[in-house]
Parts: C-alpha cells; structure tokens; sequence
C-alpha cells in the first residue's frame, strides 16, 4: 500500500491552503454525541501503526502518487515529500497520543491526537485523516457493538443464572466472515469483537490478534455443521446425517452444533433428537448445540428450547429459572441484531427459561451493519501553531448544526469525579492526562497486549 495514495482526492491541496505562518497542526478523533451508544469502547489504532505506518515512503511511493495524481488533476506537493524521505528516511513526522486500547470512555471523549513534529511537515496531520480515521472507526464501533451486547447479556445471565462466569465469554459468537467486504474487514472487525468474547468462526480475527497484540489464540470455536453436509445425505437420511454428527465430534464433554432447519425444523427436534437419537444424545457425555436458521428470529429459539426442555428435562436453578439439560443447548445464528437478543433474552426470562440456554451468533449484525454514523466519528484540527511557538486554538461551529461543533486546542483527558472528561490541555494543570504518546517519528511507543485491553475493557468481577 503506498501511503500517499492513502487519502481523499481534495487533501492534496490542502498543503497549500494553510496560514504562511503555520509551523504545526493538530487534530483529533472522537465518537461525537448523538450516536447509537452513550459510550465508546476505544480499540484498534494498534493495527494501523504497525500495518502503515511502520513502513516508510519510498521514492518510488513518491513517482507513483505524483503520476496518478497530477493526472488525476490535482496539484501534488513533490518538494514536501521528496523533504520526507532525505530528513526523515520516508517515516512520518508525526506524534501521535492516544487513550489506552480498551478504554470505554463517554461520546465526546478524544481518544485519539496527531500533530507534526517538523515544522515543514504542518499539512501531515490532517493529510492522513482518511486512513487514520478509518483505521480508528470502525474496529472502534464493532468493539463498542459487542461491549453493549455483552453488558445486556451479562445483566440478564446474573438475575437468570447460577454461576455466569465461565458462560459469558462464549454468548455471543462472531459469524461475520463471509459478510465482510473483505479479509482485512473481517481481521479487524473480528478481533474487535474478541475484545469482548471469546467465541468465533473468524479465523482472520486470530490473525490479526497474534499478528498485532501478540496473542497466541483470542477465540474458539466448535465442531459444527452446515447445510451442505446435511443436505448432501438427502432428506430421507436426515437422521443418519445427525447421527454421524454425534459420532464424529459428540463426547467427552465437548459440544457439537448441528443446524436442524434443513427440512423441518420442529418434526427434527421432536422426531429425530428427541426420538430416533435422544438416548444417543443422551448418553454421548458432550453437549449438542441445536441451531434453528430460519423463521422468526425472536420466537423460534425460544420455541425450541422448549421443545428441547419437554423431551430432555430441565432443572430450575437457585435463581427459579429453568436449565435444559446438560445434553443440549441452542444457538441462534439467524436475524441477530443487538435488538433481536435484546427481544429474545426479555421473551425467555419471561418464560421462566435462564439466559445460559441460548447462545447467539451475529454475522453482518456485527461485522458489517456499521458505518461512521453509528458513533458520529470525526477527526477534526483544533490547534494551529505558530512559527514562534504559539499555540492557537481552532474549531468548527456551523449554525446550521451544532452537533457538529468541534474542540478547541488541544485536548487532555482527564478523570473528574471518576469518570474520563475533555479538556484543553493548556487547563489540565497537575492532572494526569490519560491520552500519551503511542507513536513518534517512526516508532512505536507503546505495544498494548490483547490482555491488557481485554481486562481494561471488562475488568474482572471481584
């Protein structure tokens, strides 16, 4: 990837357009207020210093972007980039601070400050807005999607359910791979997610885990099947087809999922596992993972559950809630959006059935309903300074919409009565200011582990 071609088409002017005085500038990241959630889970900056910014420009790079960008129509700033690489060997120029990786911070909370460490360079810090932005935003808002999700699955399994602990991590499974636009889409996106929990089928998260957080494996998966090893035996050996499942993977207290829907959904819980295989699925010494893929997302695994609960038996725990046996389970992969589990978690409660029962798993709900709307993501230049040193604070306030307001100076973050608060840096005073220097001229600052974002992210209950 050359990084020059890494921005929007109107940046490329931008160079030109800035005060004769100017000798720095500085901008900022934050979710805005009015997004979907009140809070936000930081994550993901990490990947893109190590993946971009570790590497430098080459003079190749540079002939590259001017030939396609002279062409393109736009002015090309040859002599500052030539400068780059004969003063800075091709690495950026550029300081950038951060708050921790898993920091869950309120919206309007700068996460994320760049500003130039060369004078001569005063146009990097926003010429890198679209890749830095992009590269903030969206592991950002998969990783808050899933922390919203986790704090409402972890309400309900504590008021539902006997001992929650060793549960949560595996409620909610990333199923997004296929709808991602892309591999690098479904790593970060992915790994995001991991930040939360620890079940997925995207092998690409584990990648970029290992590959940028130095974990060694952040997720898990289970034996599983899907349509085409279940149809493929024909309809009339649906049972057979189950049955092989059980054989294969079954035992030894592992779970085994099998997708049921490829014909008739109920006449295969009620016939099949509950009928020509319940002693086997009884007596495998594992658990079955039954997993309906079609009909109405809020009702039918629910329905199910029940079913499962009238042929196998449940117990109705110390809380009064009932648990299916330890034979079976369900998984809803289906129509999973943070509001069906909501739905679905309030319809079982209701029906007396503990949250420990169903586990679910979000595809596109996860990885790909998303976009910098959903957080109202901005990086906006709030600082101006001057060849002698000076610092100007600078903003935007458009009367036609002031959400779109901006943050004037230089930001800090600091904690004030508990909780993280903006505010100028100049203000802070003998207040320790949350947001440091994770990259600098070339070099990586600081080299946060997934278990440190992890614990961060979702401390440890006591």
């Amino acid at each position: 990837m050359n990084l020059i071609l890494n921005t929007d088409s109107y940046k490329y002017s931008h160079f030109a357009q800035y005060p004769p005085e100017t000798a720095a500038i500085s901008a900022y990241i934050e979710s805005r207020r009015g997004g979907d959630y009140d809070v936000t889970l930081f994550f993901g900056l990490q990947m893109f210093l190590k993946d971009y910014l570790s590497k430098p420009v080459t003079l190749a790079d540079v002939d590259e972007a001017e030939a396609m960008i002279t062409a393109h129509g736009l002015p090309f700033n040859r002599p500052g980039w030539d400068l780059l690489i004969e003063r800075h060997g091709g690495y950026l120029p550029l300081m950038i601070e951060a708050l921790p990786e898993g920091s869950v911070v309120p919206a309007g909370t700068p996460m994320v400050q760049v500003r130039n460490t060369d004078p001569e360079f005063f146009w990097l810090p926003t010429f890198i807005e679209t890749a830095l932005l992009r590269a903030v935003w969206y592991p950002s808002t998969v990783a808050t999607v899933s922390w919203h999700v986790r704090q409402m699955i972890a309400e309900t399994l504590d008021r539902t359910c006997d001992d929650p602990g060793p549960i949560l991590p595996f409620r909610l499974h990333d199923f997004g791979a296929r709808g991602a636009t892309s591999y690098e889409q479904a790593g970060l996106g992915g790994v995001a997610h991991l930040v939360n929990f620890l079940g997925t089928d995207t092998v690409a998260a584990l990648v970029y885990a290992r590959k940028f957080y130095g974990e060694e494996m952040a997720g898990f998966s289970i034996p599983a099947a899907e349509h085409s090893t279940m149809t493929s035996w024909g309809e009339e050996r649906e049972a057979a087809a189950y049955e092989n499942m059980v054989e294969q993977f079954g035992g030894d207290g592992k779970l085994v999922a099998v997708v049921s829907d490829s014909y008739d959904l109920f006449r295969a819980v009620r016939n099949i596992w509950g009928g020509e295989l319940k002693e086997k699925v009884e007596n495998m010494g594992g658990t079955l993972v039954v997993r309906p893929d079609s009909g109405d997302a809020t009702r039918v695994p629910i329905d199910t559950i029940e079913m499962l609960g009238d042929i196998f038996g449940y117990r109705v725990n110390a809380k009064g809630y009932k648990v299916l046996a330890d034979c079976v389970r369900v998984i809803q992969g289906d129509g999973i959006t943070p509001r069906t589990i909501r739905v679905l978690l309030e319809a079982m409660t209701e029906r007396g059935w503990s949250a420990e029962n169903l586990a679910f798993g979000m595809g596109a709900g996860l990885l790909q309903k998303v976009n910098r709307d959903t957080l109202r993501f901005a990086m906006k230049a709030n600082a101006r300074q001057d060849k002698d040193g000076a610092w100007h604070g600078i903003a935007k306030d458009p009367k036609t919409d002031p959400g779109k307001a901006s943050k004037r100076y230089r930001q800090a973050v600091v904690i004030d009565d508990g909780a993280p608060v903006a505010m100028p840096l100049k203000d802070i005073g003998d207040r320790q200011n949350l947001m440091q220097p994770v990259w600098e001229n070339g070099e990586l600052k600081r080299d946060w582990t997934f278990a440190e974002i992890r614990e961060r992210a979702n401390p440890a209950r006591k």
